[in-house]
């Protein structure tokens, strides 16, 4: 499919996830199929994507390319989610990828953000470099259009590299100061990308185009900003052929990445699972011991509230002892308070306020008393007594309440 910028298309589908491979500049499909075969064999499939020349200096069409590589995945992982890898070789970081990142970032200028990228922000578990990062400056395309990969030749004919060194120069002149700030965008992009996963890198110390040094560096600072980064260097390998050259190394680093990135986006499918549904499940296994302690609570409540005439605990208020007509009639709820009592107050019986009440409120003589036992309202026997001369009537010292 074409798109501005370049165009992309589906190399191969495989159940265990897919590898978005953004393709080195002026490369053919026929030099990505070993690529594909290769992930094709360990169960992964892949969307190629190719970019055109200007891509490289045009922000606004990788740009395009990108939202368009981007709704493809979507629809792909809307039938089925898959961990998801971005492959660059060469200047594929520069051509498309990066924009790649900055759009499910949220990062792009001039480009919404979609709801869509957060499917494809939980599905992207980890990168691969290969012959890349290449740092970007004006000269980036002509020593691409120059250089013996892209020609198949050794050495280019002086006509084209005549043509080629003019361009440069006049996009230098042109863009100088555009150039610088691309560049800086595109490096702090890479670096921004830690998050996404593991790093998997393949270089070569005798690359004239993604150069050692910078490719090391972008290694290192990767680790420093907490990214788990797999290495893998070689002495002699031409770009972007080292899986051409050292096809078991190559495949033996691969199989155990890719082994990697299927842990990572189980363990995200878990998690991702528990903050779903576990706070769910939690909030209403709450909820339910909630409502039994509050039934517990109210069921205690109610037995002491039926309880309350012969608890204790349960006082009349003061308006109760004012009372001294209607003594037969019962109290209101609200003529009663009920509390509890760690330490009750008492009397100590051989103090001088318990002589003084003991010598008071107890007869001296209650030989003309009559015994005799009675029930209470709540059929309890209890015993009630009255002297000779006056009946004894309890409801004018205490009336007892009932609910």
């Amino acid at each position: 499919m074409w798109g501005d910028g370049g165009r992309f298309y589906w190399g191969s589908r495989g159940p265990e996830g897919v590898v978005v491979v953004f393709a080195w500049l002026s490369s053919q499909e026929k030099n990505l199929r070993p690529y594909v075969d290769l992930y094709s064999s360990l169960g992964w499939g892949s969307l190629i994507c190719h970019v055109d020349f200007l891509t490289l200096f045009f922000p606004e069409k990788a740009a395009s390319l990108a939202c368009n590589v981007l709704g493809e995945l979507v629809k792909e992982v809307k039938i089925k989610p898959l961990p998801i890898i971005l492959a660059a070789f060469s200047g594929g970081s520069k051509g498309c990828m990066y924009k790649v990142l900055q759009l499910i970032q949220g990062k792009c200028e001039g480009q919404p953000y979609l709801d869509d990228y957060q499917i494809l922000r939980d599905c992207i578990c980890g990168q691969i470099y290969d012959s890349s990062p290449v740092d970007f400056t004006s000269d980036l395309g002509t020593r691409f259009v120059l250089h013996p990969t892209v020609l198949k030749i050794s050495q280019p004919p002086r006509v084209i590299s005549w043509m080629a060194k003019a361009l440069a120069s006049g996009l230098d002149t042109l863009f100088i100061n555009r150039f610088e700030a691309q560049r800086a965008e595109y490096w702090q992009t890479l670096y921004s990308s830690v998050s996404t996963g593991p790093v998997l890198i393949f270089c070569s110390e005798n690359d004239d185009l993604a150069q050692y040094h910078v490719v090391y560096n972008f290694a290192q600072r990767l680790q420093e900003l907490g990214a788990d980064v797999k290495f893998v260097k070689w002495n002699v390998s031409p770009h972007v052929a080292h899986y051409k050259c050292h096809q078991a190394d190559y495949k033996a680093a691969l199989t155990e990445f890719l082994g990697k990135i299927a842990v990572i986006y189980s363990q995200r499918k878990e998690l991702k699972g528990v903050t779903m549904g576990g706070h769910g499940r939690d909030d209403i296994s709450k909820s339910v011991c909630n409502l039994q302690k509050a039934v517990g609570r109210s069921d205690k409540s109610l037995q002491r509230l039926a309880v309350g005439p012969s608890d204790h605990f349960y006082l009349p208020s003061s308006l109760e002892y004012h009372e001294t007509k209607d003594a037969g009639s019962v109290p209101d709820e609200q003529k009663g308070e009920l509390f509890h009592m760690q330490n009750p107050p008492g009397i100590n019986a051989h103090g001088v306020l318990g002589q003084i009440l003991f010598d008071v409120c107890v007869p001296k003589n209650i030989e003309g008393w009559d015994i005799k036992p009675s029930k209470s309202f709540n059929n309890i026997q209890t015993f009630g007594s009255s002297r000779g001369h006056s009946p004894f009537n309890p409801i004018k010292c205490i009336r007892r309440s009932k609910l």
